[in-house]
Order: C-alpha cells, then sequence, then structure tokens
C-alpha cells in the first residue's frame, strides 16, 4: 500500500490544531503567539498569566480553550477568511461581565443607556474579537468572563486579561483558526 504526503498548499489551507501563547522572560504583559511556522508578539493581561483567573484580576487564564467563532466589525472590515463561525458585531452587542446575572460571560444585547463590555467600540481593539471557550463549561460566577483574542492598543499596553495582537498577524492567525483548534495559553 501506498501512503500519500500531504502538500505543503493543502497543509497551508487546514486550520492548525494548537496555538500555544507564552509569556516573555522578564515581562509577564508582554508574550508570544505560536501558529505552525507563525510567531506573533501579543499583548496579555495586566495581571500576566494565571492559573486561578478570577474576574476583575487583569489575568490571561492559563490552560486549553478552544475558539468559539469570530467577531467583526463589517462596517470597518470585509469579511476575513477563516474556518471559524463568524458573526458581524452589531451596535447593541455586549458582553456580560456581572458575575450575578444569569447571563454572566454570554454575549448580550443592550440599549445605549445599558451596562455590559460594548463590542462597538470607538477604537479598532474589538474590530476582531475571537471568542474563546474559557470559562463556558461550566460558567462559573466570578472565574473570569469576556477572555478574547483581540487587537493591540498602539503601545501594546496590557489587556484586562485578553490576548491582544497587531492587525496584520490577527488576519493571517484567522486563515488558520478553527473550532478545533486548541489555545495553549501559559
Amino acid at each position: 500500500m501506498k501512503t500519500r504526503a500531504i502538500s505543503t498548499a493543502y497543509a497551508k489551507n487546514r486550520p492548525l490544531s494548537t496555538i500555544r501563547v507564552r509569556a516573555s522572560a522578564g515581562n509577564p504583559r508582554r508574550g508570544w503567539l505560536t501558529a505552525g511556522p507563525l510567531t506573533i508578539p501579543v499583548a496579555l493581561g495586566r495581571g500576566g498569566i494565571r492559573a486561578n483567573k478570577r474576574e476583575g484580576d487583569g489575568g490571561t487564564p492559563k490552560g486549553s480553550f478552544r475558539p468559539r467563532q469570530l467577531w467583526w466589525r463589517g462596517d470597518r472590515h470585509s469579511r476575513p477568511q477563516t474556518f471559524l463561525p463568524v458573526r458581524a458585531i452589531q451596535p447593541e452587542d455586549a458582553w456580560c461581565e456581572d458575575p450575578s446575572d444569569r447571563h454572566y460571560n454570554r454575549p448580550i444585547r443592550r440599549g445605549s443607556e445599558q451596562g455590559g463590555d460594548r463590542l462597538t467600540r470607538a477604537d479598532q481593539l474589538y474590530d476582531f474579537i475571537v471568542e474563546i471557550d474559557h470559562n463556558t463549561r461550566p460558567r462559573i460566577p466570578g472565574r473570569g468572563s469576556a477572555v478574547f483574542l483581540h487587537l493591540a492598543r498602539d503601545n501594546f499596553g496590557p489587556t484586562a486579561g485578553c490576548v491582544s495582537m497587531r492587525q496584520a498577524a490577527m488576519v493571517q492567525l484567522l486563515r488558520r483558526l478553527g473550532p478545533r483548534t486548541r489555545i495553549i495559553i501559559g
């Protein structure tokens, strides 16, 4: 029986099985995301990578996660190529960060006068958001919410617990992310 080699062209068009995020030596607020041959500088939470993530601690959760879907600003960018389910961000889209709310760590719809982490922002940080399955099964109040892969600030300042990167890197990474890709942080 003959074995067939997978062509590199085909391999480049499949989702990656694993990506890894690690803190930089000497700076726990910055790190590196490795995705196949691609290495991307990233900003991490102001609390560094934490094994025991809590709401508001600024930590990026340590663990193995899966991407759930891509949220993107269709009013600012064309739809990017990805293997993930895609959802355009609407003005009323937000994320529930209140541990006492039954919708904690879930997307919600809010009027302009209501709270929640708004997905439509004046800056570019949430123009592309990869929702990951941190604290979803089961959802435990106070164990952290709204942990995403998203775009970085110009100065690569720390996040509130997410992993952020430049837009060009995000677009390149999205081409290789699928629902079964494991995101290993730590």
